[in-house]
């Protein structure tokens, strides 16, 4: 922290956006998703306290891995508002992730292995083929291409 800044200082959105490396718009929208939130000043400025700076920065991290925003939100939920998230919540939201990218990165290698086999079968009319689907008789599993969604 830069000598002289207080723990409880308040930020205004272009220094909370610079800190973050986000645009102030979308320092606003995520306010106005409920993630983060701010004080107004009798100028009704927006003020952020410093906290803020690490919950942006984990939904900046959530981002980048292809969390959806509405998985932020949840586990958010729980997270004290006036502090910033310590270790052990932390630790809470990272095993949660971290079972939603394992479960991601099986789901993506069960693509890629159809992938190789409709590229060896060339013609994707063969019996065998996942994405075969005479008549349309799939459509009573569910919406979706269920042969490469299911390992069945």
């Amino acid at each position: 922290m830069p000598e002289g800044k207080a723990a409880t200082e308040l930020l205004t959105v272009g220094e909370v956006a610079r800190r973050v490396g986000i645009a102030t718009s979308a320092v606003r929208f995520y306010e106005s998703e409920g993630l983060i939130s701010a004080v107004r000043t009798s100028g009704n400025q927006r003020r952020y306290p410093r906290h803020t700076l690490r919950r942006l920065s984990i939904v900046v991290f959530a981002k980048r891995l292809g969390i959806p925003l509405n998985e932020v939100a949840e586990v958010f939920k729980p997270l004290p508002s006036d502090r910033m998230p310590g270790k052990r919540d932390w630790a809470r939201i990272s095993a949660r992730w971290s079972a939603l990218l394992s479960e991601r990165r099986d789901q993506i290698e069960r693509l890629r292995k159809e992938l190789e086999g409709c590229i060896g079968c060339g013609c994707l009319s063969l019996s065998t083929c996942k994405a075969l689907n005479p008549a349309d008789a799939l459509a009573l599993d569910g919406a979706g291409p269920q042969r490469l969604l299911h390992e069945d």
